[in-house]
């Protein structure tokens, strides 16, 4: 089909959703300004690609501590400024101040943006969350295009950071410009909430968030994460759930040299076959953990959740082919997303210490490390996992009855989240999804973990919601990322519909 006509169909099939749910939804949006608003979008949808693209050729990499990436980090963040301002948006940039790299040296962190439209105490006020940072990419690392020109195939829109978060947060601002170049009043008050440096751990968030929880965020009623993906390439979702992470490390020690197998291999416990026993006594084939109470504290599976899992829509060879595995480790769509999402899992992850470069040395290393980590869910306690982990792992290795030291260290926690989807702003998102896509949306968790999302619950206390735009084969951190077209530009009328049933549910 034409994409024209493609287009033109889509907007025509919209106009009758809304004209069907004026006429037998008495909980819709007013469908002639809808209409109006999903007009202006696909008429301007041109011209919020440009925007994208310019965004988009900023090699705002956070990742690489590199001057000239952390001016160009400076510099988006300056441009999303900017073009909050031209929305009439009061912009605060935050300083940050500087981050200390190993090697000694200091780089500037970029400004943290504070916006905010409006200050009805009549409305709701809706923050909005994302980031401006990048990953790191290079054409050569299998880009079919350049990474930081946006390059649409296809109704596809390539480029670094497409889906990413720029993509998002524009869709956001151009549901919030929509509004304001019609004239019409927003039906919600906003606010924003923009950083630079989410792909280097959030540097200066927590305790910006924590500073500003009487200030900033004290009228703020609900916190909205547009920061994932769906599960399919057409199907909406909303997204529940976020699991926490528990890394570790385990460190057998026999000296610090190497030695020599010809020498000493036979009459020594190597610390290497002590490390491999205690990583291989964590996990089993079938990816069960072998971690004694691990399990005790997640909670059982419900017949609401059961129901929830069996009406999402996933095609299981269809991802088993995407994702390029011979085998799962479990047959049914319920098992696997329930192993992915609402059960812990452990990964190993690598191994220091250890030859692992072409050709034979025969090596005995005189110390390694190895690191794992588990995902943690809901009602898991970290240091209840920490203690458990430990006692494990010193059990195990007092069986061996080796002369090596070991030491097991967690050096990062971060806690699971979870939100209550009965709250008003899933309800409404719901409406929206419904009303722009036709469709009721997954209702899904993330099997990684975004740590923001507990800290914005835990700190500020309202309601958190992550809103995915982006379609499961955007490619988020790898080569080729993109963002459709078509789920940039509904995504922007999404966000639109979403502030006025947000408005009429908010009491």
């Amino acid at each position: 089909m034409d994409p024209k006509l493609g287009r033109m169909a889509s907007s025509l099939l919209a106009s009758l959703l809304l004209l069907e749910g004026a006429m037998f939804s008495p909980s819709s949006p007013p469908a002639g300004l809808l209409e109006k608003v999903f007009r202006y979008i696909d008429l301007h949808q041109n011209e919020f690609v440009q925007t994208l693209k310019e965004w988009v050729v900023v090699e705002s990499d956070s990742v690489q501590p590199l001057p000239r990436l952390r001016q160009e980090l400076f510099r988006m963040m300056a441009l999303a400024a900017d073009k909050l301002r031209c929305l009439g948006a009061s912009v605060d940039s935050v300083d940050s101040g500087v981050q200390q790299l190993p090697n000694g040296q200091t780089l500037p962190i970029p400004p943290i943006i504070l916006a905010e439209l409006g200050s009805d105490p009549k409305k709701p006020t809706v923050c909005f969350y994302g980031h401006l940072d990048v990953q790191p990419a290079r054409q050569e690392d299998g880009w079919l295009t350049d990474p930081y020109t946006l390059t649409e195939v296809d109704g596809k829109l390539y480029g670094r950071g497409a889906t990413d978060n720029k993509g998002p947060v524009l869709a956001w601002i151009n549901a919030v410009s929509t509004f304001r170049s019609l004239e019409e009043d927003l039906p919600v008050n906003i606010k924003f909430v923009i950083e630079g440096m989410e792909e280097a751990g959030s540097v200066g968030l927590e305790e910006l968030v924590r500073k500003e929880k009487d200030r900033f965020f004290s009228r703020v009623d609900y916190i909205v994460i547009s920061d994932n993906l769906w599960l399919s390439q057409r199907k909406p979702a909303l997204t529940y759930g976020t699991r926490g992470n528990s890394y570790f490390t385990v460190e057998v020690k026999c000296r610090d040299q190497d030695f020599h197998s010809g020498t000493f291999g036979g009459i020594l416990n190597e610390p290497m076959a002590d490390l491999v026993a205690l990583l291989g006594s964590l996990v089993d084939s079938s990816g069960h953990i072998l971690i004694p109470g691990i399990y005790d504290q997640v909670a059982p599976v419900t017949e609401e959740e059961r129901k929830m899992y069996k009406a999402i829509d996933l095609d299981l060879e269809e991802y088993r082919n995407s994702s390029q595995v011979k085998r799962f480790l479990f047959d049914t769509k319920e098992e696997i997303l329930m192993h992915l999402w609402r059960y812990p899992s452990l990964s190993i992850h690598g191994i220091e210490g250890a030859f692992d470069e072409p050709g034979a040395k025969t090596v005995i290393p005189g110390q390694v490390t190895g690191k794992f980590s588990i995902r943690l869910v809901p009602h898991m306690n970290m240091s209840v996992v920490e203690k458990q982990v430990k006692q494990h792992l010193e059990y195990t290795f007092s069986k061996r009855n080796s002369s090596n030291q070991m030491a097991v260290s967690m050096t990062l926690g971060l806690q699971p989240w979870i939100a209550n989807i009965k709250d008003n702003q899933y309800l409404a998102a719901k409406r929206a999804i419904t009303t722009v896509f036709g469709t009721e949306p997954d209702m899904i968790r993330d099997g990684s973990t975004i740590p923001i999302a507990r800290i914005f619950q835990d700190i500020i206390q309202k309601s958190v919601m992550m809103l995915p735009l982006g379609a499961v084969d955007d490619g988020e951190h790898s080569q080729n990322e993109k963002i459709n077209r078509w789920n940039y530009i509904e995504g922007s009328k999404l966000f639109a519909a979403f502030f006025l049933e947000m408005a009429k549910l908010h009491y």
